[in-house]
């Protein structure tokens, strides 16, 4: 425990983005007060600072998405000889490079962007990361040393996403998939699957909004089991799952859903419901291999295998409703607070 120990939650930050809240949440149950600091200009965040006379906490950290407030945090916690920890979960020449293809790599922007990114990324006492792949890219691409380096999974946040009541198959039996329709997560290939299904009496949906949503609606033109839903709210998400028979995850072939596991993952199982999304090296292998864990793996990209293990799912509701149950033991086994709360205690070893 970190009793009378306080952090220093400082960027520009979305306190109600789910990984801040649990992360949150965590540094709570085990002592820490957690004090926010929000400058105005992210870039100039250590003299806002010493002009309202932050006091010097235990514990700095950047929170998920903020590298523009690295450079700031790291020299005001330099000056007062506190540890920074950086929880960026993505990599911005990741993103723009590997994932959207926006920078060719071998473009003088695209070496500028890497040689930016890895020096903040050197500025950290620690750098955590969301899965041991992650982890890896970090280190090889990044340069970020392997001591530096912590593994903190996601989760989801129990008081939200609890087991749903079972109940009897829809009429039809829903298969949703919810998300920002971007790449990594490979919309397009449901939409496919939806049309390779040759289950009846079943209705896709897709929840949501995102840059891949006008193709996937021009893509399901014509398909009378296809159906969109705008975005709801994160308190509203819990309800709509349960409402669902089965959760779809991601199907992106890029190199980042290799690396992830995404909060959708987290959330299904957590609502013990049947989950298929593809498999990845960001899961531990046992997990991969276990096929009594509510989860069925597909390959990326793959419409004809994933509209084929729907139909074996939607064969028999008894295996629905044991792949439920199978999905909640693993969200408890491999993804709850107690191993979370290890991987944060491991994280702070040494640091505060």
């Amino acid at each position: 425990m970190a009793e009378g120990r306080t952090v220093l939650w400082w960027g520009r930050f979305d306190p109600g983005y789910s990984r801040n809240r649990i992360l949150r949440r965590l540094l709570r149950e085990q002592g820490w007060t957690v004090l926010d600091f929000r400058p105005a200009l992210s870039g100039l965040g250590e003299v806002q600072a010493a002009l309202q006379g932050v006091p010097r906490p235990d514990l700095v950290w950047v929170p998920c998405f903020r590298q523009r407030d690295l450079a700031a945090a790291s020299r005001w916690a330099r000056r007062h000889g506190a540890p920074l920890v950086f929880d960026p979960l993505i990599s911005a020449y990741d993103k723009q490079v590997d994932e959207r293809h926006k920078l060719p790599r071998d473009s003088r922007r695209a070496r500028r962007l890497l040689r930016w990114e890895r020096g903040l990324f050197a500025r950290a006492d620690r750098v955590v990361a969301d899965t041991p792949a992650h982890a890896g890219y970090f280190h090889e691409v990044l340069g970020v040393p392997r001591d530096r380096l912590a593994v903190l999974m996601v989760g989801a946040e129990e008081g939200l996403f609890r087991p749903c009541p079972e109940c009897q198959p829809g009429d039809p039996l829903e298969i949703l998939f919810y998300g920002s329709f971007i790449p990594l997560q490979g919309p397009e290939v449901i939409v496919e699957a939806a049309r390779q299904c040759r289950a009846s009496n079943v209705v896709w949906t897709l929840l949501g909004n995102g840059p891949l949503r006008p193709e996937c609606e021009r893509l399901a033109e014509g398909l009378p089991n296809v159906r969109f839903e705008d975005w709801l709210s994160y308190e509203q998400l819990p309800g709509r799952l349960c409402r669902a028979d089965i959760l779809l995850g991601i199907f992106g072939d890029t190199p980042k859903a290799g690396r992830v596991i995404p909060n959708k993952v987290y959330q299904a199982l957590a609502c013990a419901k049947p989950l298929v999304t593809r498999a990845a090296p960001a899961y531990p292998g046992q997990l991969l291999q276990k096929a009594d864990a509510g989860i069925d793996w597909v390959p990326p990209a793959d419409p004809v295998v994933l509209a084929k293990r729907v139909e074996r799912l939607v064969s028999d509701p008894v295996i629905l409703a044991e792949r439920g149950r199978q999905a909640l033991t693993t969200a408890r086994e491999w993804f709850g607070p107690d191993r979370l709360t290890r991987q944060l205690q491991a994280l702070l070893a040494g640091l505060a």
